[in-house]
């Protein structure tokens, strides 16, 4: 089966579940290499509240994937910790779901 046809084939709610994750990982993507940018630049950042809450809602595996891709926040041990954390949480809540 491919993509578009396992997409298709969900019911709506999943599809509009995995618009979304695709929309705010490519956000959080996004607005982790503008921070970037902004710091080398010495202008003012985005703050870590705001990627710490695209995280949260749903932007984990982005804000990974941003973090290695543009080397942002990678000398914060905490701050990529936390991100794991959250994507653990999220990736545990996801199982839970389908299991319920």
């Amino acid at each position: 089966m491919n993509p578009l046809e396992y997409f298709f084939g969900l019911p709506f709610l999943g599809q509009l579940l995995m618009v979304y994750l695709v929309v705010i990982n490519v956000v959080t993507f996004f607005y982790y290499g503008i921070d970037k940018i902004k710091a080398r630049l010495s202008k003012r950042r985005v703050s870590e509240a705001m990627l710490w809450l695209l995280a949260t809602i749903g932007g984990s595996p982005g804000a990974l994937l941003a973090m290695s891709y543009f080397r942002h926040k990678t000398k914060k041990a905490s701050f990529q910790a936390g991100i794991v954390l959250i994507l653990a949480v999220q990736i545990g809540l996801f199982f839970w779901w389908l299991n319920m």
